[in-house]
């Protein structure tokens, strides 16, 4: 196939055939990263915006190596140093750069829907790197490579996300995504982490781990993300982990061949413990890893790429 979106602004608006293409096309990219110099000519003469109105170590750093692996010119931009600190308008902001000839702007922003507004407006192509609690669609590439990589297989595998459900974006596009192609997704957390529309996107719900955890192939532990909650929605932080913490003794219920997943940053001994995090059933810093693979194929396909192997 070949790709043909101007913009990448979530996984709920993909075909599986076009999910499938982007995998395909970053497995041509991992092996680029293993080479002793870690550059093609790919995307040479074509501009890269990362545009960032939100905090960001891990997307930022990947987006940004990604595009110079690509041979791409880089600039970012962060809202502390822009001028919209000054009053000016994100459309303002974004047709500024549009005049200066940029062929890409990947946005991070914690208003649901401000990528797409962009999209609308610009000529250049917009990468969703994560917009409020709505979608993070490259994060959701990645887990789902990851699973791809580790399993074998999508179709058919067992994946229960578990924590902080009603305010993640990286849940909704890892749900929309391996739904598509065929995964049996379960979501687990206290109720009032949990959306009620949620099981309308086809997955089941468990207010207790154990259950939820106990046939999974997978499980993706999610933060608990205080700066989206604006009243308390359980307790206290040391009960939370009681009862959805994943801890050694929780696992004992698990497959022994289980895959621990998280997007980061942990919140060690919250939702996850240490000795569980950089244990043998992580693949963490694999996801990581393969974060870059699919930025790379996200903006080749973007820029033009064909999709095959680039030498």
């Amino acid at each position: 196939m070949q790709w043909k979106r101007k913009d990448l602004l979530g996984l709920e608006e993909l075909t599986a055939e076009e999910i499938n293409f982007i995998l395909d096309t970053a497995e041509s990219f991992k092996e680029i990263s293993l080479r002793p110099i870690k550059k093609v000519p790919a995307l040479r003469g074509k501009t890269i915006v990362n545009l960032f109105f939100e905090p960001s170590t891990r997307t930022r750093t990947s987006f940004e190596l990604a595009a110079k692996r690509l041979s791409a010119d880089t600039v970012s931009i962060s809202a502390s140093t822009s001028s919209v600190v000054k009053g000016e308008t994100l459309k303002d902001t974004a047709r500024n750069i549009e005049a200066m000839k940029v062929d890409i702007i990947i946005m991070r922003h914690s208003m649901p829907g401000a990528p797409h507004l962009l999209a609308k407006e610009v000529t250049p192509s917009i990468v969703n790197a994560g917009d409020g609690a709505h979608e993070h669609p490259t994060q959701g590439l990645l887990d789902i490579f990851t699973m791809r990589e580790k399993k074998g297989k999508i179709k058919g595998l067992k994946v229960t996300i578990v924590g902080d459900i009603a305010h993640s974006r990286v849940a909704r596009s890892n749900i929309w995504g391996l739904c598509k192609l065929g995964a049996q997704v379960s979501v687990a957390g206290p109720a009032t982490l949990i959306p009620p529309e949620v099981e309308r996107m086809g997955v089941k719900v468990y207010h207790q781990v154990e259950p939820a955890i106990k046939s999974a192939d997978v499980i993706n532990v999610l933060r608990i993300q205080m700066e989206r909650q604006h009243r308390s929605l359980f307790p206290s932080i040391r009960e939370y982990s009681q009862l959805f913490g994943i801890n050694r003794e929780r696992l004992k219920v698990a497959r022994p061949d289980i895959l621990i997943m998280h997007p980061g940053p942990i919140n060690r001994g919250v939702e996850l413990d240490p000795d569980i995090a950089d244990g043998p059933y992580s693949v963490i810093l694999d996801q990581v890893t393969n974060g870059l693979a699919i930025r790379m194929a996200v903006l080749y396909l973007l820029a033009g790429g064909k999709g095959e192997a680039v030498n």
